[in-house]
Formats: C-alpha cells, structure tokens, sequence
C-alpha cells in the first residue's frame, strides 16, 4: 500500500493581493501581497502614512477589503478571528491611560473572546491571566492602575494581554518606543519564545536597527508591499531607499577615519527615528537571526 505524501503545514499569515479604498476615495493600500510561515518574526518596515496600520486593520478585519483576501493558519481570516487567533499590542497613543483600571484587568481583557456573555472568567481564564503576567514579569503589578505604569511596563502589559488571549498571530505596532534597552531586549526574548512555540509575530517598527537582530522576514511597504523575504536578503539599503524615500538620514565615515591601514571601507549610518542600521563596506553590520523555515507560497 503507497502512502502519500503529507500535506504540507499552511502558512501563519498570507495575504493575497488585498486593496483598500475608503469612502473618501483615498486608497490606502494596493494589491499588496507578502506570505509568513509559522514559527517567525516579520518587521513591517515603511515611513508612516505607508499603509502598516491599515494592513494591521485588514488582517484584524477592522476594515473591508475591496480585493484580496487574508488566510490565517490555513483558514479565511474571518474563520481565524472569531477564534480570538489574532491578538494585537497596541500603540500607546490608542490607549487612553486615565482610564481607571487595574493591570490584572487590562490582560483579563484578553480572555474576553473566550467568554459567554456575561463575562465571568473561569478558573482557567484567572490562570492564564497570571501565567501570562508572570511570564512578562508584571505579576507584582496586577493591582496598580495601568496608568501608573511606564511606558515599558505598559507596553508588558499589553503583551501580556496578547498572551492570555492565545493569540497564534501577535501584531505588535510600534513595540519599542518609548521604552528603554533593558524593556526592549527583554520584548526581543519574549518574542523569540513565542517564536519558538511557533506562533508569528508581525512588527511594525521604526526601529531599523534591531531588525536584522532578531526578525526572520521583512515586509516593506508604501501604499502596497514593495518587496517581502527573509530579512537577511531583503532588509537591503536599497529597500529601504525605496520605502523611505528622502526621509531616512544617512552618516558616512571614511576608512580613513576609521582606522590607518588601507582598508578603503567605510561606516554608513542609515536612520529613521530611532535606533540607526549600519552597514560597514559593502556588508551590513548585524547578528544572524533564525529562519530554518522554508519559504511558503
């Protein structure tokens, strides 16, 4: 008896060739495609006004689709969602931090999918809430007024939210600002865990220097996907020319005033608004990340 082959797995996120138009008439992303397998981190990498939110808002379903479509985990992205897959971390400035409400509450929000009606957790919505904070290590926190926070342990929080949800896709918008190194690298390490347990991340950032330090792909966008891959062969200056335009600041050291040998390579800074990309030569200066994965199509 011949067995066939097994189906191979789906990929985490793909979208396919997905256009949004307002009712102003303003289209604010066109035929953008990009696929991500499971088990990966993705910078989503553009200037602002580009379209990253409103590709977050897609994937989330929050705005109509007038062509495409989004699949999650092998399934319609509608099928997905209503299966709480999809957890997002927002922006601090879409959080009004006045509100009166605890920490422990903030990431209960996150079980809220799981609920019947009347929303009263369970045991285990109480658990995975403490597990969660414990694994961002905000668990002493649970009783203080998130607006008492941070911005990093803010930041935790909402991580921790997207923990408890379950979320097998975590959109995080703009993770690293306003925090300090120490929160950002403790972000890094978590989301390489999850990473791990094979869920995806999907970052949108203007952190151009940490990309190649710990995301397996990028996705550059303006108004549409401009190139998508594994980030060793697509985070390139040449992309980043295209996505940010006159925007990105650029520094250069000679070899002279690097060094005194002949080595005729030169430093070139590339910045945006935070952390700078550095290229040293013709190789850009950055750590290997993991993506054994191979490419979904």
């Amino acid at each position: 008896m011949m067995m066939g082959r097994a189906k191979p797995a789906p990929a985490g996120l793909r979208v396919n060739d997905i256009t949004v138009a307002y009712r102003n008439g303003l289209t604010a992303l066109r035929h953008a495609s990009f696929t991500v397998p499971r088990g990966t981190i993705t910078a989503l990498v553009g200037v602002n006004g580009a379209g990253k939110s409103t590709l977050f808002k897609a994937i989330m379903g929050f705005v109509q689709l007038t062509n495409g479509s989004v699949e999650i985990l092998g399934m319609p992205a509608h099928d997905a969602l209503r299966q709480n897959m999809v957890a997002y971390v927002p922006q601090a400035e879409e959080v009004d931090w006045n509100f009166p409400v605890l920490v422990e509450d903030v990431v209960m929000m996150g079980r809220y999918g799981h609920m019947n009606f009347l929303r009263i957790p369970s045991r285990r919505d109480h658990d995975l809430v403490t597990e969660a904070l414990q694994r961002v290590n905000m668990l002493e926190y649970r009783k203080r007024q998130i607006g008492e926070l941070s911005g990093g342990q803010r930041k935790r929080v909402f991580l921790a939210r997207a923990l408890a949800q379950e979320g097998q896709i975590i959109l995080l918008d703009e993770p690293f600002t306003g925090v300090d190194v120490t929160t950002e690298e403790q972000i890094i390490e978590l989301l390489k865990s999850l990473r791990d347990e094979g869920r995806v991340m999907l970052v949108s950032t203007h952190n151009l220097g940490s990309v190649p330090d710990f995301c397996d792909r990028t996705v550059f966008v303006k108004g549409t996907v401009l190139a998508y891959g594994r980030t060793e062969d697509t985070f390139t200056e040449a992309n980043l020319e295209k996505a940010f335009g006159g925007v990105l600041r650029h520094f250069i050291l000679s070899g002279t005033d690097l060094h005194d040998d002949a080595d005729p390579r030169h430093l070139k800074v590339i910045s945006d608004d935070e952390r700078p990309f550095v290229v040293y030569g013709d190789r850009q200066q950055k750590q290997k990340t993991r993506d054994d994965a191979p490419d979904a199509s």
